[in-house]
């Protein structure tokens, strides 16, 4: 178990887990926002999560607005804006920082895994990839303008098919 497996994270409806409770699933971390030209992504991000979920497959989205102000709602309005336009299905987790000293552990751990360009590890955008494999190793990060759907080779490969 990596030291992901004990970090706690809150569900969007307030719910406390730990990372660990994805161990085994192949993994796609994804931070979100709803007011973000990266925004369409839900629907490539819920479409992978429908496609391999019964495989072992999940994709987890946590709401950040430290770039641009681009998701400034509360909790029940990024529920609703991700049901009502995405029919978003995935875990959602409470509004959290991706940079900076408020960090939320997990995007501390992922950066550590996997720094971006020139070895820097800060996220330098919403929508901000990281494919972890089943025992929460980070394989790969992507930038936000790789697409979900050109995720999914890689995914199924992770998955065994």
């Amino acid at each position: 178990m990596t030291e992901l497996a004990n970090i706690s994270v809150t569900t969007l409806d307030g719910r406390t887990q730990t990372f660990g409770s994805f161990l085994g699933k192949v993994t796609l971390v994804v931070n979100v926002a709803s007011k973000c030209g990266f925004t369409p992504q839900y629907t490539g991000l819920e479409a992978l999560y429908r496609k391999y979920e019964a495989r072992g497959f999940t994709v987890l989205g946590f709401p950040c607005d430290q770039f641009g102000h681009q998701e400034p709602g509360n909790a029940a309005e990024i529920r609703s804006f991700c049901s009502l336009n995405y029919e978003v299905t995935f875990p959602l987790f409470a509004k959290i920082e991706v940079n900076g000293p408020n960090t939320h552990p997990v995007y501390r751990e992922l950066k550590q895994q996997a720094p971006g360009l020139l070895g820097l590890q800060k996220v330098k955008w919403n929508f901000t990839k990281f494919l972890l494999a089943g025992e929460q190793r980070v394989v790969k990060r992507f930038a936000p303008t790789t697409k979900p759907e050109d995720l999914a080779d890689r995914i199924e490969a992770l998955l065994g098919g």
